[in-house]
């Protein structure tokens, strides 16, 4: 037999009592995490830091949107001084390069003159200029000209002039030298003959001076120029000697004015060019 069993009117009313204490609870636990989410963003628009918020009652709520936007800009700040501090920390790197600019710069200037130098570059030019400037008088003394006609042998005493000799024409100037003695052309032209002339003029040579006169060398020991030779003034021809009918070494010296052996004064005619004779 069940005995019916009676509860406790003071339980039930503890209980019923309870409920609105719990009810009561819950709206103080609600309105303490309204307070604790208002906290952390005041403490986020102050620039403190990021609060988690969660409720001991209910579990970790969801991340709020604006600590969660708070955190991303503190990592992209912290990201963005990482990377300003990484360009000054390299920065120094481009000083240390200019200095090799500037070394290299006077090298180039020194070298200008290779050219010319560039120089190698300011240097170089002044010696150019001293021997391009040294060589203008040696130019002009050989510029000088030198004279169309000159002596055939300087430093000669004249033993016989042009004129009547012995009952015959003596056609020439004759010059003594110890034999040997170079003979020089009295002026350019061709020679037009070498060798033995005949009628006592032994070893000779004539020369055509391309004006209308010839000059003539005889009793010369030796030749040194042949029939067609182009020669110069002053230019050696043979050398002094006794050949042909010659009482002693001398140049028998004549000149032919428009034909060989149509002989003129050769005295006046060398005065007029210049060579002064004692005829």
């Amino acid at each position: 037999m069940k005995v019916p069993v009676q509860e406790d009117s003071s339980i039930q009313n503890e209980n019923t009592a309870d409920a609105p204490g719990r009810h009561r609870l819950g709206k103080r636990t609600g309105r303490r995490t309204t307070y604790l989410v208002i906290g952390a963003v005041a403490l986020v628009g102050l620039g403190l830091g990021g609060v988690s918020v969660a409720t001991a009652e209910h579990g970790v709520p969801p991340a709020d949107p604006v600590a969660v936007d708070f955190e991303a800009r503190a990592r992209a700040e912290a990201a963005a001084r990482a990377d300003r501090s990484t360009r000054d920390s390299a920065a120094p790197v481009t000083p240390s390069a200019d200095p090799v600019s500037p070394s290299a710069a006077p090298v180039a200037s020194s070298a200008a003159p290779v050219s010319p130098s560039p120089g190698a570059t300011t240097a170089s030019p002044k010696p150019t200029k001293t021997a391009t400037a040294k060589p203008k008088p040696k130019v002009t003394k050989s510029a000088t000209p030198k004279p169309a006609w000159v002596i055939p042998m300087a430093g000669a005493t004249i033993t016989s002039c042009y004129g009547q000799r012995w009952g015959t024409l003596h056609a020439g100037i004759d010059f003594a030298m110890p034999e040997g003695t170079p003979i020089h052309a009295a002026a350019a032209g061709t020679v037009v003959k070498a060798g033995d002339a005949s009628d006592g003029y032994g070893n000779s040579v004539f020369i055509d001076h391309h004006n209308g006169y010839l000059t003539h060398y005889a009793h010369q020991s030796r030749l040194i120029v042949s029939v067609g030779d182009q020669v110069s003034a002053g230019q050696i021809i043979g050398y002094e000697g006794a050949t042909g009918d010659a009482t002693g070494p001398h140049l028998h010296f004549e000149v032919h004015q428009g034909a060989m052996w149509n002989q003129i004064d050769p005295a006046p005619f060398l005065r007029a060019r210049g060579i002064d004779v004692a005829c």
